[in-house]
């Protein structure tokens, strides 16, 4: 049980000590005091002071004790949120004293229970404070309150500071006891109204303060926009007085409330209220829509647009690319190193809300230097960017289109301009046009063309624009494509004048093709297209026969057959000739060699079909060779029988770069089979021995 009961007692004190740090909080929030209150507060004496504080506070608890260790009543009708002894005052405070006198104050504790209770002091007396305790003993009736006197003796004019430590039979308590010293007094004003403003403007106050206190004044000047504050921190000796001046620069239209901190070296703090009230001037760009002539690019256009200002104020403006938030125009209160201040001292407790504020302010001039950036690299530009309308005047811009490519521009810029909250919008609209680069055809159909035969053809560029045209020429890189060559592959043409390139074709693969030249043109978005088609042929050759036909042939006696191959092609024609189906074998054996060789022990007639065993009986003359364009060559084909039977085999030509075998003639011929080969075989010996 007795465990329990301290458990208990420990919830109850943590419960306590959180509701009383929530209503304290809720307190310094509610109470500001105002220039006029301080006032009045720093020059009344002790006594107009204690007869003036109607206000109580809960005394801060220090320890919680078991009740039930001291007395019999346990239970206690008094909330832990209230003790059950009120000190009245809640604070002692002692000021305007002098030295060497002595002052006294009572402390009145009255019991809130509905029983007797018991209050004693535990720390009395210091070097200047003294305190004298009720005669009637330390035990209250319900209802009543015992009385304490507390003395002060001051020895010199400074602040002192003190605490006085009771205990009941439920808690232990502190009253703080001070005494203020000098202090100094600036006589501000309790509201401070500043004049009508336009938006994004300023207006300002001046005030005389003058330092009515008894004590040199240190002290700061804080506010918030959009109101600002100079000077923001000084020095003011007793009797002397120093101009401030509170600056309204307001970003929205409606009235504004801030308070301005007035900030003593002791400690004090004191609001100023501030107000000011913005409204919007009717102030419109005249016209709002711009559409530019066509312009070429690295040429320009322009165009006028006027703002006029009726009003008896100054605008600034500045021209952007993008919309600027308000808090990004015109000025930035938040680096100010005032702001600063009061940011730290009003986010002491939470010190991630000031760095949260200090990158928010990087972030925000990071924008708008990025759209400052932007708009001057832009292709449309106005002059002046930015500057002052002095009242009743108009101020002209000039919207410069300076663009960088042949395409439609669509862009909206804007005037941040004073009196007017939202940025005023101009939508411009221009088109640009590129060189004006044209051909004489745009498509050659090239027909057929003779493989290795170089071809030129010449087009002619020219420029009908007002800007000169650089080119540059592109083909394909695919097997036909890459047979285009160009002279000059690049250059530029002036305004007005024309220029001739050569193209050349060449290739060494046969086949059709249809290839797209492309055409360059630095400025515009799409190149201008070449069509080149036709058919890469071989060389257009014949023979003036349509067969070599041999007849019949004696055996081992060569005979000759002559004709002509015609080249009507414009290329020459490399070719090779051979006998289709002739044999591998050794070359096949003349008569007379056979006579006149006696080494040749036999002379037999080939029957086998082996074309590796077989003899080689064709002899053709050229067998490689070349043709000339629009010429002739005479070929010799030679039979050499050594095989009894007939030849039906044929003449094949091949051609360099386009095939084997494009052209066959058929070979017709029969071995005279009249004379045996032994019969042959003899009367060559009869002719050796003759």
């Amino acid at each position: 049980m007795v465990v329990m009961g301290m458990i208990m007692m420990m919830m109850m004190m943590m419960m306590m000590m959180m509701i009383m740090a929530m209503m304290v909080l809720m307190l310094m929030l509610w109470l500001q005091v105002t220039p006029s209150v301080f006032t009045q507060e720093i020059l009344q004496s002790t006594e107009e002071r204690l007869s003036n504080s109607t206000k109580v506070r809960p005394p801060r608890v220090l320890e919680w004790l078991d009740i039930g260790d001291v007395s019999h009543h346990k239970l206690s009708l008094v909330d832990l949120e209230q003790p059950i002894f009120q000190p009245y005052p809640s604070e002692l405070v002692f000021q305007n004293f002098l030295p060497a006198q002595t002052y006294m104050i009572p402390l009145l504790l009255l019991n809130n229970d509905k029983v007797s209770r018991r209050v004693k002091l535990e720390q009395q007396d210091s070097e200047y404070f003294h305190v004298d305790a009720p005669k009637e003993g330390n035990k209250v009736a319900p209802g009543l309150s015992a009385t304490f006197t507390v003395y002060f003796t001051p020895q010199e004019n400074k602040d002192y500071h003190h605490s006085l430590v009771f205990s009941t039979e439920r808690e232990r308590f502190e009253i703080p006891v001070c005494a203020i010293g000098p202090r100094a007094i600036l006589d501000f004003r309790d509201r401070i109204e500043l004049p009508l403003c336009p938006v994004k403007a300023s207006t300002e106050k001046t005030h005389l303060v003058r330092n009515i206190g008894n004590s040199t004044a240190n002290f700061q000047l804080l506010t918030q926009r959009p109101f600002s504050v100079t000077p923001t921190s000084g020095t003011l000796e007793i009797g002397d007085s120093m101009q401030v001046t509170v600056e309204f620069h307001p970003m929205t239209a409606g009235d504004h409330w801030e308070d301005l901190l007035l900030h003593y070296h002791t400690g004090e703090n004191v609001y100023i209220s501030l107000f000011g009230s913005c409204e919007e001037l009717n102030v419109h760009l005249q016209p709002d829509s711009v559409r530019l002539n066509k312009t070429f690019i690295s040429l320009a256009s322009v165009r006028t647009v006027s703002l006029t200002n009726d009003s008896e104020t100054s605008l600034q403006y500045c021209w952007t690319a993008g919309p600027i938030q308000p808090e990004e125009s015109l000025s930035s209160l938040r680096e100010s190193s005032v702001l600063q201040h009061m940011e730290k001292l009003q986010c002491e407790s939470n010190p991630s809300a000031v760095l949260r504020s200090q990158e928010l302010s990087s972030q925000t001039t990071e924008d708008l230097l990025l759209l400052l950036q932007e708009f001057s690299n832009n292709c449309i530009t106005v002059e002046p960017a930015e500057g002052l309308i002095w009242p009743n005047m108009t101020r002209r811009f000039s919207v410069i289109f300076k663009p960088e490519e042949a395409k439609l521009y669509q862009q909206t810029i804007y005037c941040d301009v004073t009196g007017r909250q939202s940025p005023l919008p101009l939508r411009i609209q221009g088109e640009g046009i590129g060189p004006e680069l044209c051909l004489n055809y745009n498509m050659m159909n090239m027909k057929n063309v003779y493989i290795g035969s170089p071809e030129l053809y010449k087009v002619q560029l020219m420029n009908n624009g007002l800007i000169k045209a650089p080119f540059r020429w592109s083909a394909p890189d695919t097997t036909f494509g890459r047979c285009f060559t160009f002279q000059p592959e690049e250059g530029v043409v002036p305004p007005g004048a024309s220029q001739t390139v050569e193209i050349g074709f060449q290739s060494r693969s046969l086949g059709s093709f249809c290839e797209d030249l492309l055409l360059i043109v630095t400025g515009q978005p799409q190149p201008l297209v070449m069509n080149f088609r036709g058919c890469v042929i071989g060389p257009n050759f014949h023979f003036n026969v349509s067969e070599i036909n041999f007849g019949d042939v004696a055996f081992g006696f060569p005979m000759t057959y002559i004709c002509t191959l015609f080249n009507p092609s414009f290329v020459p024609m490399n070719f090779s000739l051979r006998v289709l189906g002739d044999g591998l074998g050794p070359p096949s054996v003349t008569a007379d060699r056979q006579v006149a060789d006696e080494t040749l022990k036999t002379w037999r007639g080939h029957t086998a079909r082996e074309l590796h065993t077989q003899p080689a009986e064709f002899t053709v003359s050229p067998a490689t060779g070349s043709v000339r364009a629009l010429s002739d060559i005479n070929v010799k084909a030679t039979l050499c029988s050594n095989t009894v039977g007939r030849y039906r085999l044929a003449l094949v030509v091949d051609v360099e770069g386009v095939g084997e075998e494009v052209m066959t003639i058929p070979i017709n011929a029969r071995s005279d089979t009249s004379s045996s080969p032994d019969q042959l075989q003899r009367s060559a010996r009869l002719l050796r021995h003759t």
